[in-house]
């Protein structure tokens, strides 16, 4: 797991990453994840064009929501916040091309909707980057609506 690109178990029941490769997912399935969520558009470097079967073949739910690199919006980060909600009895592996757009929905999401202090949500999604202007005014916008 820990070869996959920029990987980051969050909890015992959540992980993150950039993209995986197909046999990679066999190592997200062996380690016990059950549903998989991608934020990457069909067109992200290394995306894989046939993911959806790839993981529905290994019995893993696929979930996909694009995010636009350059445009996240607030319907974006709400369909994600719905999935976790719904499959938090799961474990749910997250990615997208280089756990950038997850860092930072996963950080909203634990801190928003999971109660977690808004400095140890923050320590996980700076472990992955330090969000750029378009990205913290993104952030910035949830947590102002969502508040």
């Amino acid at each position: 797991m820990e070869n996959i690109y920029n990987f980051l178990k969050i909890s015992d029941t959540i992980a993150t990453s950039g993209q995986p490769t197909s046999e990679q997912f066999s190592a997200i399935k062996k380690a016990g994840y059950q549903v998989i969520v991608n934020l990457a558009l069909p067109e992200s470097p290394n995306a894989l064009k046939d993911e959806k079967q790839i993981v529905e073949s290994q019995n893993m739910q696929y979930i996909h929501i694009p995010v636009v690199w350059e445009n996240p919006t607030i319907e974006n980060v709400t369909e994600f916040f719905s999935v976790m909600e719904a499959n938090n009895d799961k474990q749910v592996f997250v990615h997208c091309a280089a756990n950038m757009r997850v860092s930072a929905f996963m950080y909203l999401y634990r801190h928003l909707c999971q109660g977690i202090s808004d400095n140890d949500a923050k320590k996980d999604l700076q472990k992955i980057w330090i969000p750029n202007e378009i990205w913290q005014n993104f952030i910035e916008q949830v947590i102002s609506i969502k508040k």
